[in-house]
């Protein structure tokens, strides 16, 4: 498996996995919209912001896109100056769960951020989700702080 920033053509599988965490959406179907072809972009140009992908590096898979989440590094004052990353959007194919990818992703996306230098990795997790907090848990992850969000 490799984990590595996601391609533009890579988008379409992205958004598939994003559409539906139950089943495998075939990315054929996904229609990739002006929006998200600007939101690709602006994370692909935006140093502190990452959509990262875990791809079967098999031969036979041809490169097919298991899982993904979007990392955001943010500066801030505390934790002595040091960044924290935020991830967000982490998914893994639905035929494929349970066979260690999401922790294999999850993993390597927190060695990447220690590497560059953050000192805190967070995530929020819809409350409904109990199944995904004793993933989160398992990997070392606290349930510390309660989230609020505000739609607009």
């Amino acid at each position: 498996m490799i984990l590595r920033p996601a391609t533009r053509g890579e988008l379409p599988a992205v958004l598939a996995l994003l559409a539906d965490e139950e089943r495998v959406v075939d990315p054929a179907s996904v229609t990739v919209t002006p929006a998200h072809e600007r939101a690709f972009a602006d994370i692909e140009a935006d140093a502190r912001n990452e959509m990262l992908v875990l791809v079967d590096d098999d031969a036979d898979a041809h490169g097919q896109v298991l899982g993904c989440l979007q990392a955001t590094y943010i500066p801030g004052l505390g934790k002595g100056g040091a960044e924290r990353a935020l991830i967000e959007a982490v998914r893994i194919r639905a035929d494929r769960r349970g066979g260690g990818l999401g922790r294999e992703l999850m993993e390597r996306a927190v060695a990447r951020a220690g590497a560059r230098g953050c000192a805190l990795v967070q995530l929020t997790s819809n409350k409904s989700r109990t199944d995904a907090h004793r993933f989160y848990a398992s990997l070392g992850f606290a349930s510390s702080h309660d989230g609020f969000k505000l739609a607009l």
